[in-house]
């Protein structure tokens, strides 16, 4: 856009802002603030007129909503009309409102929020409206909505202003009702099946020992550390120990690590318990309950997910041994010893911790081949006890665990065990997974919950255990590729533009798109830049590295790797291009989809991490203060994937 349109637009949009509010100002001063209206009495909604039009046809009806389109023409107007439940047209007549109301309403808005009353009626094209006979401003919208309201597209936009994306996008209420049906009828399911649902604390006393990293604060009046949870099993199981033999939560859980498409630092899961059941148990319940959601939510066993049909009434069900062999061909139990394990994995150019058991091989290799191939949906059971500090050993087989994870279009959905009741053997594993994450990190606070373990002391029965996660749920059922479709408000990293916003006038979604930028002011004194190479290389061999413009698709944090992101691009061939790259560091994936980058894409395929990285991202590189800078380079949106640069 020129900087005149730019500057046009600016005028435009402050000379709205300043329409709305000095029609605003005079309602006040004529003694009509809407602002001062405490209800209204709407007996009906869009919805149910619309579905049982012969029962409502010539009945009066009153509805509230807001005002989405208006066409005035003379004596008579139709408006656009939405409440919470739709959209219905309305037929407003100077005649049926009065002169000094009709003209009133031809002052407001679109975005107003209105209260009518009238008659159900069709129009000679048969659309069901009603005929206003009473019209009221029951509140001023004083920003403007996305224009032509087909829908506010931005992204970014949308997550940071949900409240606009609700208004002008109804798909995406219908995505949030779908979200309370399901956890709805989930919460129907457990219930029906005897189970408590329950509240266990979210602020705790201790960093327990698992893998994830929680959120620190801290209490003033106790003068401790406290960390918000990251899971809530154990307090849960601690009610087992108590006799409450079924019990479930919903519950908020809070992690600090990355951010992508099925990542939030906050997120919702269900956890339950049941005594006197083993991991089958939970299997099976699973099974069942996904089969009826699917049903209930989609009207049908079989659901689309992305363009791929996914029977949720059929589930596969294999061994991680099992698995490993038919995708990759590595068969555990050629493995001699734990070296040999690791040779194994050497041969697969699959990346392993130097000190790795047979166990420990297996899950990697897991994550290398098998997960990307589980798109139906798939349990994976038989977990190596190395993986699953609270899971039950198999009796007949000590190295692996009762334990499974199921999994839909190559995504991890939930876990579950035949809980460890040996308060022993808990000790034991506690004990050494806090020494193995003091070890890698010594500065980290990690603690065994010996209370746990006392409460095991007192006995807890044979029990099976669940956690599956609300969000991916959702996800599925919803047809949403991202998890911050699914989340009203996801956390997202503050723009800087929004600390240079007028505090006076907040800016809407057009006003943030058209508001000038202010010129940021970048100290280079500090930077310091690696010595040019001295060695010159001729124009042909510079010609041989194939530099293209690429578009992010998708980029996500490389599991078991705090430096890889995983870039899905275009390339401008048709076939998406995979490349890892380290800068995990400098910035969230959440940050990069959508960017314009630049990548060689005539190298060769590097494995890393198990993943096949094709090509490499360029990035600028300097060092300020002894510490290492690092950017990815980002270019015009409007260069076309696939330009060639010269």
């Amino acid at each position: 856009m020129s900087e005149r349109n730019i500057q046009a637009n600016e005028l435009d949009l402050n000379e709205i802002l300043q329409v709305r509010r000095d029609k605003l100002a005079a309602l006040c001063e004529s003694g009509n603030d809407p602002f001062l209206k405490t209800k209204y009495d709407a007996e009906n909604t869009s919805a149910e007129i619309k579905a049982d039009y012969e029962g409502f046809e010539g009945k009066t009806v009153s509805l509230a909503g807001r005002i989405i389109s208006r066409r005035i023409m003379g004596k008579a107007s139709f408006v656009g009309f939405r409440d919470g439940e739709g959209d219905i047209q309305l037929y407003v007549r100077r005649d049926d409102v009065g002169e000094e109301d009709y003209a009133a309403f031809k002052k407001w808005d679109i975005g107003d929020i209105i209260g009518i009353s009238g008659f159900v009626f069709k129009t000679q094209t048969g659309e069901i409206s009603v005929h206003a006979k009473h019209i009221e401003l029951l509140a001023k919208s004083l920003l403007p909505l996305p224009e032509k309201f087909h829908g506010l597209k931005d992204t970014d936009t949308r997550y940071r202003q949900r409240y606009v994306d609700l208004i002008v996008n109804p798909e995406v209420r219908d995505t949030f009702i779908k979200r309370s049906q399901i956890l709805r009828e989930i919460r129907a399911y457990l219930d029906g099946k005897g189970f408590l649902e329950v509240d266990t604390p979210i602020l705790v006393p201790l960093e327990i020992g698992a893998s994830a990293r929680p959120f620190k604060t801290h209490h003033n009046t106790l003068d401790m550390d406290m960390y918000l949870r990251i899971e809530t099993e154990l307090y849960l199981k601690r009610l087992i120990v108590g006799g409450m033999n079924k019990v479930y939560e919903v519950g908020r859980i809070f992690r600090n690590e990355g951010m992508d498409p099925k990542h939030n630092p906050e997120f919702t899961t269900v956890e339950l318990y049941q005594a006197f059941t083993d991991f089958h148990g939970m299997m099976d319940l699973v099974e069942e309950m996904n089969t009826m959601l699917a049903e209930k939510i989609c009207g049908s066993k079989k659901i689309t997910y992305q363009g791929k049909e996914i029977d949720m009434g059929h589930w596969k069900r294999l061994t991680m041994i099992e698995a490993v062999k038919k995708y990759s061909g590595a068969d555990y139990y050629s493995w001699n010893s734990d070296e040999e394990a690791r040779e194994c994995a050497k041969a697969l150019k699959v990346e392993i911790p130097e000190n790795a058991t047979k166990g420990t091989v297996l899950a990697e290799l897991f994550d290398a081949f098998v997960e990307e191939n589980l798109i139906q949906p798939t349990f994976i059971y038989d977990y190596p006890v190395e993986i699953s500090p609270l899971a039950k050993k198999k009796p007949e087989d000590p190295m692996f665990t009762e334990r499974f994870e199921y999994f839909i279009n190559a995504t991890e959905f939930g876990n579950a065990f035949s809980e460890l009741n040996d308060p022993i053997d808990q000790k034991e594993r506690f004990e050494k997974q806090v020494a193995a994450k003091k070890a890698a990190d010594p500065n980290c606070n990690s603690e065994v919950d010996y209370d746990y373990v006392t409460a095991l002391e007192y006995g807890m029965p044979p029990t099976g255990g669940l956690g599956f996660g609300v969000d991916r749920l959702v996800m599925l059922l919803t047809d949403s590729a991202s998890i911050r479709d699914v989340l009203l408000f996801p956390t997202m990293k503050p723009l800087d533009g929004d600390k240079k916003v007028s505090k006076e006038v907040p800016a809407s979604a057009e006003a943030t798109q058209a508001a000038p930028e202010v010129e940021e002011k970048i100290d280079f004194s500090n930077v310091q830049i690696e010595p040019l190479f001295q060695d010159q290389v001729d124009f042909d061999t510079f010609s041989k590295s194939d530099f293209r413009a690429v578009k992010v698709k998708e980029c996500e944090a490389v599991k078991k790797s705090k430096k890889l992101l995983k870039f899905v691009l275009d390339d401008g061939t048709g076939v998406d291009r995979v490349i890892l790259s380290g800068i995990h560091e400098y910035y969230e994936p959440e940050e990069l989809v959508g960017k314009t980058c630049i990548a060689i894409t005539n190298l060769p395929p590097r494995a890393m991490m198990g993943i096949d990285s094709c090509g490499m991202l360029i990035s600028a590189v300097h060092h300020e203060n002894g510490e290492e800078k690092l950017h990815l380079l980002m270019v015009d949106p409007h260069i076309p994937a696939g330009a060639k640069l010269y």
